[in-house]
């Protein structure tokens, strides 16, 4: 059974007007669609949840959900394109999830280091069956696994990490559990921000940044990852929470003792026109503005937002595209975040929505205070092209995007996709 991003119930709650920018218009382009891999269920992994990144090289690097070397109780597979000298790419597994011990069911992508090593979480799996850290080194005859981490539902760490993993500039790894640590929202626990640091003997040492849920208007159950803007703050999302439950962006300063002060720059709204529920991280632009997207909100297909700095104190929100709204074409209910070219363009995918209802890529490009939607590829079930696509998309030096599909190919495992501007 393929394993897909979750889903919620809305919590309809009365609330404030946030400032709003219509985007102009939805239009179909021609733009060129690659199938670079069709997953084939079995050794070479199946259903991947989120995108790609590159190497220095341009070996390309990702996640499957399932499938791998130990089917039929398989746990999911890292996986590595490299580009063949005449054109085309060659998949090799270079670790299948699963064995005793090891992590189960990546949902995240990597990060790599400078030395070519590549670090990711599972949700489930470990010690404690609450998910883990691994790292990836490359030796000269093939990967060797490190569990950095395994996560335990003890009542103060995190467990059910969700999202990748980001490096500070000494080294150390942050990221987010969507449960764990001493709070209790709903039925389960909070979730936490954690930091991993390497110590001399080659362990690595956890400590816990922030626990959810510490007052009724924090945020909880956090679904992405981290951001670290010039000054060293963290940003991220919860999808739960705030003071409309419905999802929260938050920001962790660290005090000069070490410690790590939380502010909540945005409450999202279910309020027929703010966007709600998060799934996704965020990104940032050279003036500081953050991006990113909510898996509901607005006409309740979703969001694409940016939060500006205030001179004083505070941050505005403006809401730069609500999906659903050119019936038919459009996206809906995007679950990943954005990625941002030179000229200030956003790229991203949602997993349903357009001419197919099994989603689309789709570019906003902002103009003269407004911004246009265009929809770059409409996914199609059609037995070669992937769809149902909950993975960010990456670009390369000439433009070109990137990106994964959970279902479709050859045989209804998955894609790895390029589009070609």
């Amino acid at each position: 059974m393929r394993s897909n991003k979750p889903s919620t119930g809305l919590i309809v709650v009365s609330a404030i007007i946030t400032a709003t920018l219509l985007v102009t218009g939805t239009y179909a382009v021609a733009q060129q669609e690659t199938v670079l891999l069709s997953f084939n269920g079995i050794v070479g992994g199946s259903g991947p949840l989120d995108g790609l990144i590159f190497d220095a090289v341009g070996n390309l690097y990702g996640t499957t959900n399932q499938g791998g070397a130990y089917a039929p109780n398989s746990g999911g597979t890292v996986f590595q394109l490299t580009p063949k000298p005449g054109g085309g790419w060659t998949e090799n597994v270079i670790h299948s999830f699963g064995a005793t011990g090891d992590g189960t069911f990546p949902s995240a992508g990597l990060v790599v280091d400078a030395s070519g090593n590549l670090y990711g979480t599972t949700p489930t799996g470990g010690a404690y069956n609450s998910g883990t850290v691994f790292e990836l080194k490359p030796t000269t005859s093939g990967w060797t696994e490190l569990i950095l981490h395994d996560f335990n539902n003890n009542g103060s760490d995190g467990y059910n990490p969700s999202a990748g993993l980001i490096f500070d500039n000494s080294g150390n790894l942050y990221g987010t559990t969507r449960f764990g640590g001493p709070y209790t929202c709903g039925v389960n626990s909070c979730g936490t921000v954690f930091e991993l640091t390497p110590q001399p003997d080659g362990r690595w040492t956890e400590k816990i940044l922030h626990n959810f849920g510490q007052t009724t208007t924090d945020g909880y159950q956090p679904l992405a990852g981290l951001i670290f803007d010039a000054a060293g703050n963290l940003y991220g999302t919860t999808y739960f929470g705030g003071t409309f439950l419905e999802g929260t962006v938050f920001e962790l300063t660290r005090r000069p003792n070490g410690t790590w002060l939380e502010r909540i720059p945005h409450h999202f709204n279910a309020n027929g026109h703010d966007g709600f529920n998060p799934a996704a991280g965020l990104i940032l632009d050279g003036a500081g503005n953050l991006y990113g997207t909510t898996y509901q909100g607005g006409t309740n297909l979703g969001t694409v937002f940016e939060l500006t700095p205030k001179t004083t104190v505070g941050w505005t929100e403006t809401i730069l595209h609500t999906f659903g709204n050119k019936a038919g074409t459009d996206g809906f209910n995007p679950v990943s975040g954005l990625v941002l070219d030179s000229a200030g363009n956003l790229y991203g995918t949602t997993p349903v929505g357009g001419a197919n209802n099994v989603g689309i890529v789709f570019k906003l490009t902002p103009a003269a205070g407004s911004w246009t939607e265009t929809v770059l590829h409409t996914f199609s079930a059609n037995g070669t092209d992937g769809y149902n696509s909950y993975a960010g998309l990456v670009s390369d030096s000439s433009g070109n995007l990137y990106g994964t599909t959970n279902i479709g190919g050859t045989v209804s495992d998955g894609t790895v996709f390029e589009i070609t501007p």
